[in-house]
């Protein structure tokens, strides 16, 4: 049992405001992508996050990985912003993209988990996303599944619980409400059959980071949404409260601590557009 969890999510590779390699991408009609500036950029932040953010928080020691959910964009909702609507290109740009991260979990004595994200990305009973973490090595759970629904994974003495939805809301005075509700909903369901409840609760989909902490009898528990690795897409520019923000990218690690568990979030935003 390792005693460092690190999660992220969203990275929605083959959209042309995702997550990609900075290295010219073959794709399956025999031309080639090569990543815009702004996905250089964010492809920076990236290489931070594991080469530095990443060893940090960790303390050099093993950790496990959780990509919870829409790891590629798939063809959705009519949209035009992706490099190819062949999803195997799709899947190449996340493979050269989370391959790497694997890896480098593998070698400090860690495992791979993957969760399914979002139907209209992934498909409909999370198909592609399956492919896509069988061929990355990722731990299937008793089913079989390569990339499963949900995670109850422990770390160290804290027990979380991992999925990808949660429900939105264009108000940001309001933003922490259906995170509570998560939370309070798990606690109830777990008195309700008399089980464990989660000390932490990790949800993703909203691509906006946020943490809601209760007390408890373990000290504390808390409910946290991790951020995406994609820029504002066409449809974003539309959302009430979406559109006037700037995208979010990192991630989260949980970790048993010494005398207690705790989380950290690492989140970075972009400048708003340039002043005329």
């Amino acid at each position: 049992m390792t005693k460092n969890l690190i999660v992220i999510s969203d990275t929605h590779c083959g959209c042309r405001l995702g997550l990609c390699p900075p290295t010219p991408i073959a794709l399956d009609s025999g031309g080639t992508y090569h990543a815009s500036e702004f996905q250089r950029q964010m492809w920076g932040l990236w290489e931070i996050f594991w080469g530095e953010w990443v060893p940090e928080v960790t303390r050099g020691e093993p950790y496990d990985v959780v990509h919870n959910g829409d790891a590629v964009d798939g063809s959705h909702h009519n949209s035009t912003t992706q490099i190819s609507h062949n999803l195997e290109d799709q899947s190449r740009i996340a493979e050269l993209a989370l391959q790497p991260i694997v890896t480098q979990c593998r070698n400090a004595g860690g495992t791979y988990y993957h969760i399914r994200g979002t139907e209209a990305h992934v498909g409909q009973s999370g198909e592609n996303e399956e492919r896509l973490a069988r061929s990355l090595g990722a731990k299937p759970n008793e089913h079989g599944q390569y990339a499963r629904f949900d995670l109850w994974k422990r770390v160290g003495e804290c027990l979380v619980h991992l999925l990808h939805h949660i429900g939105t809301t264009s108000s940001a005075a309001h933003e922490a409400s259906a995170v509570n509700a998560e939370l309070t909903a798990e606690y109830v369901e777990a008195a309700r059959w008399r089980r464990e409840p989660p000390d932490f609760i990790v949800r993703s989909h909203r691509h906006r980071s946020i943490a809601v902490d209760m007390n408890s009898s373990k000290g504390y528990a808390a409910a946290i949404v991790t951020p995406a690795w994609q820029g504002k897409t066409p449809y974003v520019w539309k959302i009430p409260g979406a559109r006037i923000s700037e995208p979010q990218f990192g991630g989260i690690s949980i970790r048993q601590g010494d005398e207690e568990f705790y989380y950290r979030r690492k989140v970075w935003s972009l400048d708003r557009s340039r002043e005329e």
